[in-house]
C-alpha cells in the first residue's frame, strides 16, 4: 500500500506533548480547515456546513481558510507544511488525486505528506451549459453541434489540472469532439463565468452546480454517474444520453498533515462520522446530489491510491500537459 500507515506517520506522544490529559482535552483552541479553492466552489459548499457542525460538536470553532491557486495545489502545499499538532486539517478532493500526474514539481506528496482522515462527499459531475450560448437541449444534440465546430466551443474549469479540466478532456476523448479549456481560480469563478456567458459549458461537481441549476441560471444535460441523481431526477445519466462510459465524481475529503497525533486523527474521524449522520447534513448532502460516504482512515487512503492510478491513465491517454 502506498500510504504510510498512520502509526508510521505520527510523531511519538513524547515528541508532541499530545498525550494523557492533553489528549482528553483536545481541542483546546480553534481548528483551521484549509480549503485550497476560493469560496463558492464545490469544496467550499461541503466544507462550510461540515465545519459549522463540527464547531457545535467539538465546542471549538473550526475556521475555514481558503487558499486557492494552481488547481488546489497551492493550498495543499501550505497544509502539508502546517504544524502537525492536531489543529490544522486539509479539505481537498479528486483534484489532488490527479495532480501527481500533471505537476512535475509539486511541493507535497498527497500519499506521503498527509494522514488520510475521511471521505466526506462524492457527488457526480454534471455537464452544464449556458443555454443562451448553446442552442441544444440534449447531450447528443450538443455532441452533434460540437462535432461541426471543432475548437470553437470552450468549457470552464477550476484551473489547469482540476477535475473539471480532466473531466472535459475525458468527455472530448470519448465523444470525438474538440473543446478549448478556459481555466479559472476555482469552481466559484468558473460558474460565474458560465452564468455570465464567458464560457459555453462546464463539467462541474453537482454540489456546486445544483443551486444554479435549480435557479435556472445554467442547464444540465447529463450526470456522469451510473444512476440518476435524486436531486435532479429528470436529468439523464451520461449513458442514457449516449456516452456509456462517462462516469466521474468530484469527491471531497479531509486529511491531516503527516505527524498529526493519532488521538486527534481518531477523534476527528469519529466527529466527522457523527456530523455526516446528523439529519441536517444528510439533507444538505442529498440536496447536493450525494449520499454520506463511509470511507475513513486507511480505507480512505486505499481509495486515494486507486484514484491516483486511475487519473494517471486519463492524463497519459489525453496527452494533457501543464506548463
Amino acid at each position: 500500500m502506498k500510504y504510510r500507515t498512520i502509526a508510521a506517520a505520527l510523531f511519538a506522544v513524547a515528541a508532541t506533548g499530545f498525550g494523557g490529559a492533553a489528549a482528553a482535552q483536545w481541542p483546546e483552541r480553534p481548528i483551521t480547515l484549509i480549503v485550497p479553492f476560493p469560496a463558492g466552489g464545490g469544496t467550499d459548499t461541503f466544507a462550510r456546513p461540515l465545519a459549522a457542525q463540527l464547531t457545535t460538536q467539538l465546542g471549538q470553532t473550526v475556521v475555514i481558510d481558503n487558499k486557492g491557486g494552481a488547481g488546489g495545489t497551492v493550498g495543499a502545499g501550505v497544509a502539508a507544511k502546517a504544524r502537525p499538532d492536531g489543529y490544522t486539517f486539509f479539505m481537498g478532493g479528486a483534484h489532488h488525486a490527479l495532480a501527481p500526474s500533471l505537476y512535475k514539481n509539486l511541493s507535497y506528496n498527497i500519499q506521503k505528506d498527509f494522514v488520510p482522515v475521511a471521505l466526506v462527499a462524492q457527488p457526480p459531475q454534471v455537464v452544464v451549459i449556458n443555454a443562451s450560448k448553446l442552442p441544444v437541449k440534449t447531450l447528443q444534440e450538443f455532441i452533434d453541434y460540437a462535432k461541426k465546430r471543432p475548437g470553437e466551443i470552450n468549457f470552464g474549469t477550476a484551473g489547469k489540472g482540476s477535475t473539471h479540466h480532466l473531466a472535459g478532456e475525458l468527455f472530448a476523448m470519448q465523444t470525438g469532439i474538440k473543446l478549448v479549456d478556459v481555466p479559472y481560480q476555482g469552481a466559484g469563478p468558473m460558474l460565474s463565468a458560465l452564468i455570465g456567458g464567458q464560457v459555453d459549458l462546464a463539467f462541474d461537481g453537482l454540489g456546486s452546480s445544483s443551486g444554479h441549476i435549480r435557479a435556472g441560471a445554467i442547464k444540465p444535460l447529463a450526470v456522469a454517474a451510473t444512476e440518476r441523481s435524486q436531486s435532479l431526477p429528470d436529468v439523464p445519466t451520461a449513458a442514457e444520453a449516449g456516452v456509456p462510459n462517462y462516469n466521474v465524481s468530484t469527491w471531497y475529503a479531509i486529511w491531516a498533515p503527516a505527524g498529526t497525533p493519532k488521538e486527534a486523527v481518531d477523534r476527528m474521524i469519529a466527529e466527522i462520522t457523527k456530523a455526516l449522520n446528523t439529519p441536517k447534513l444528510k439533507e444538505t448532502w442529498a440536496g447536493n446530489g450525494t449520499a454520506v460516504p463511509t470511507l475513513t482512515g486507511p480505507d480512505f487512503g486505499k481509495f486515494v491510491d486507486s484514484e491516483v492510478d486511475r487519473w494517471a491513465k486519463v492524463v497519459k491517454d489525453s496527452g494533457v500537459t501543464l506548463d
